[in-house]
């Protein structure tokens, strides 16, 4: 392997194991000289970083320290993959957005990238994102299960330990003893002495009370969780089975001459191993009967979409959008993922090779795929008519990416259809296509987005309380907004029980306003510090001292 010493693969040569139905064991891990004096300091960094903390710039640098102990090792086979370079690249965004933001979609897109790249890492020629994630929680669970015993290995022998503390008790003893002489009788002969090492004696208990405090259970869990974070940061555990599971499939779908179609059945008079097929037309019938069927009914529905949602659009009186909307949409959704199901599953073998049908069979399937892209854009159709209705929420903006997500996914499945694209490479494309979503969404500033639509569009009500709760990054968008209030029709907020809503005025708006404002700001004065810290936080809190100061003046 192409690694540093500090970083080479920690697991001793797997022995030749019976014919037996396999066990898993915990990796035998070996530290290195380095590793030893990196695993102490790494807790140490771990406990300062991340105690008692929030998430901010603690985890952007945790994460860049693993980073480059991951480059440190040279992992030339890794350099070579694309999907290793596009999470690199991914993992220093999203460090980026969480030392600007500090979001949960950010924070989200910095582990999720982080354990993507320590998969990439450990196996190169791994091309599915879901299996790179399983591959990088697999090494680090086989770094955790193997610690202790890696521990108790590091420790000196006990004949050893104990010989060298009875040592070193043996050549202490007196001189301790002689010094508590000499200090009892300097107490009693000088009063000014006396008085210092009472001061001194105080002060060493204050530092042991507070040093035990310190040492709680709580502390203490979290020091072990800080260990096994690091140990499977600096440890390498090779995991090939996921890689070489890979390996089977491929790219395209091949024609299975052993059996022809897809619907196959046991025969007595064919031994044991022996298939009786079924007549690969009638499969082709199927689907296409399938096709014909739903696409006349697709067909309806999107008539009525186009004829109802595309022009024109007006909500009657006492029109729910709300249910409308969430309804719709979470069912619409069903049914196109079931339909792209519905055309994996016929276009899964043979019938990509059934030439008497497979025009007709193709056509009909596009049409199917085009219908459902229709159905795609009245479901977005729908969501937009909800925020220009009710306002943005991050459902609605979760439900825009999705459907950008389902739209690619129609385009993959279209080329499944003329390419005869296996589903493995599906799902290799969409898997790409999610992990550049969840970036987009690291890396956008939702909240302030949110906040300023919400409060100057024309809406009938505007959830103040909603606003209210989101971080405080965004309370300088509502002081600054703070006079649009007079001008809304209807303001609510959650009442105590938070199952219902309640209408209040503007000026109570103002006051909770108000109220959220103070509270932020003395939390960030008594409470915040340079591990949570945010670029994003700290504009927000100049922001809002600058325009408490201007707003007297204005008056």
């Amino acid at each position: 392997m192409n690694a540093l010493p500090l970083f080479t693969p920690t697991t001793a040569p797997a022995e030749t194991a019976p014919l037996s139905a396999p066990v898993w064991r915990p990796a035998h891990l070996v530290l290195t000289t380095a590793q030893k004096w990196l695993l102490p300091l790494g807790v140490l960094a771990f406990d300062v970083l991340f105690w008692q903390q929030g998430l901010g710039l603690n985890l952007a640098l945790y994460t860049l320290l693993a980073v480059v102990v991951l480059l440190a090792g040279r992992p030339r086979a890794a350099w070579r993959s694309g999907y290793f370079r596009l999470v690199l690249a991914g993992t220093l965004l999203s460090c980026a957005a969480v030392a600007w933001y500090g979001s949960g979609a950010a924070v989200l897109a910095c582990t999720g990238s982080l354990l993507l790249l320590w998969g990439y890492a450990n196996q190169p020629l791994l091309q599915q994102a879901s299996l790179a994630l399983l591959t990088g929680l697999g090494a680090a669970a086989e770094v955790v299960a193997g610690l202790p015993a890696l521990l108790v290995r590091s420790l000196p022998s006990r004949s050893t330990k104990a010989g060298r503390v009875g040592w070193y008790a043996r050549l202490l003893l007196v001189p301790v003893l002689i010094l508590g002489v000499f200090h009892m009788l300097f107490v009693l002969a000088n009063p000014r002495y006396a008085a210092w090492a009472a001061v001194a004696w105080a002060q060493l208990g204050r530092w042991l009370a507070a040093w035990f405090e310190l040492l709680s259970i709580g502390h203490l869990l979290f020091l072990v969780l800080g260990l096994a974070c690091t140990a499977a940061v600096l440890l390498r555990v090779p995991l090939p089975g996921l890689a070489q599971w890979e390996a089977r499939f491929g790219e395209f779908t091949l024609r299975r001459r052993d059996r022809v179609a897809s619907f196959a059945v046991r025969h007595p008079h064919f031994g044991r191993h022996g298939f009786r097929t079924a007549d690969l037309r009638k499969e082709y019938l199927a689907a296409l009967a399938v096709f014909g069927l739903v696409n006349l009914l697709l067909l309806a529905v999107n008539a009525i979409d186009v004829q109802w949602l595309w022009f024109g659009f007006e909500p009657e009186k006492n029109f729910d959008l709300a249910q409308f909307v969430h309804e719709g949409t979470y069912v619409l959704i069903f049914s196109i993922l079931l339909a792209m199901g519905i055309v994996l599953w016929f276009f899964r073998r043979n019938l990509n090779f059934y030439q008497p049908g497979l025009p007709a069979l193709r056509w009909g399937a596009t049409v199917w795929v085009l219908q459902n892209a229709v159905l795609a854009v009245s479901v977005g159709l729908r969501n937009y008519y909800y925020i220009s209705n009710m306002g943005l929420a991050y459902k609605r903006i979760g439900v825009c990416f999705f459907l950008l997500l389902t739209l690619f996914g129609l385009v993959t499945i279209l080329l499944k259809i003329w390419q005869r694209r296996s589903a493995f490479s599906l799902v290799r494309l969409n898997s790409v296509a999610a992990y550049l979503v969840l970036l987009a969404l690291a890396a956008g500033n939702w909240e302030i987005w949110i906040a300023r639509f919400n409060l100057t569009s024309d809406f009938k009500q505007v959830d103040y309380g909603f606003l209210l709760d989101m971080p405080g990054r965004v309370l300088p968008e509502l002081v600054r907004y703070r006079a649009v209030l007079g001008q809304m029709k209807q303001i609510t907020r959650d009442d105590d029980s938070g199952y219902y809503s309640e209408v209040i005025d503007a000026e109570t708006a103002r006051r909770l306003l108000d109220g959220r404002v103070q509270s932020w700001q003395q939390q960030q004065r008594e409470q915040a510090s340079w591990q949570d810290w945010t670029y994003a936080d700290q504009s927000a809190y100049a922001e809002l001292t600058a325009l408490a100061k201007a707003r007297p003046a204005k008056r």
